[in-house]
């Protein structure tokens, strides 16, 4: 009689992956994060730019509408403390007196842009104003100073539009427009 010997069968490999492969899609996907990471980072540098300028031409916009709502004189007024420019909306109280307007709040422009405010002065107070009449028109306007200016150096190096102009005008419009600074 004839007898046959069994060998043990060998299994198929696992499911899993192997130490080496692991490593290999790790170095893969650093690779591809390190060459994405300064897109990724310059869209998020553009966005916050783009929403501190859009932030002041709506603040500006909103003391317009809230002045001719209540037929109440309504200022923004932008001031630097301590190299960081920030503004709020304040109304008139009486001819001589401006008080914040309650549940608003202050907003600052951050100190990585180079901020220029070329606005009349507020009175005795430190900084600009933009003041809007009852009637929703700028009652302090002065043509050379009617702009807030603001520049981010970084997105100048990128070749960017770097500069972001927020302007007023007598009759209350107020324009906000990207330019590459020269």
């Amino acid at each position: 009689m004839k007898t046959s010997r069994v060998w043990p069968r060998q299994s198929p490999r696992s499911g899993g992956f192997t130490f080496i492969e692991m490593v290999i899609v790790v170095a893969i996907l650093g690779a591809l994060a390190l060459a994405i990471y300064p897109a990724i980072n310059n869209t998020l540098r553009t966005r916050t730019f783009e929403n501190v300028a859009k932030n002041i031409l709506t603040t500006l916009q909103r003391a317009k509408l809230m002045a001719v709502r209540t037929k109440v004189s309504h200022r923004v007024r932008f001031y630097q403390t301590t190299g960081v420019w920030s503004y709020l909306i304040e109304e008139q109280t009486s001819p001589t007196t401006w008080v914040r307007v309650p549940g608003l709040f202050q907003k600052e422009i951050p100190s990585d842009f180079t901020t220029t405010v070329s606005l009349p002065t507020a009175g005795t107070l430190p900084g600009s104003v933009v003041t809007f009449s009852s009637l929703g028109y700028i009652s302090d306007f002065t043509v050379n100073q009617n702009t807030v200016t603001m520049q981010s150096e970084k997105l100048k190096i990128g070749g960017q539009d770097d500069e972001r102009v927020v302007s007023v005008y007598a009759g209350g419009s107020v324009l906000y427009a990207k330019d590459r600074s020269s």
